[in-house]
């Protein structure tokens, strides 16, 4: 089973800890990305746009939010940033649904 690459970033108004998956399309063009938050949960999310938003996050700061995605089902890979490789991958499957 292939893991889940995922962003970890934390809002700098708030402090919230988001969770966005590169790779996983969120709409039919693959402009938009999954992302997971503890309140509001699964919502699609412009990668660029929640990365000029936020600042990293240390595993301790993200630490409950991944328990929760693993007991919801993911298989996490963490990574500080995601490649033009993971956006294309992105794209690849939302043209493939």
């Amino acid at each position: 089973m292939k893991a889940d690459l995922v962003v970890f970033r934390k809002w700098r108004d708030n402090g919230g800890v988001i969770a966005l998956f590169p790779e996983l399309p969120a709409d039919i063009d693959g402009h938009f990305c999954q992302s997971y938050e503890h309140v509001g949960q699964h919502a699609a999310a412009d990668y660029l746009a929640v990365i000029n938003h936020t600042c990293p996050v240390t595993p301790q700061e993200y630490a409950a939010l991944a328990d929760e995605l693993v007991r919801i089902g993911y298989r996490l890979m963490p990574r500080m940033q995601a490649s033009r490789r993971h956006h294309e991958r992105r794209r690849l499957l939302a043209s493939m649904a």
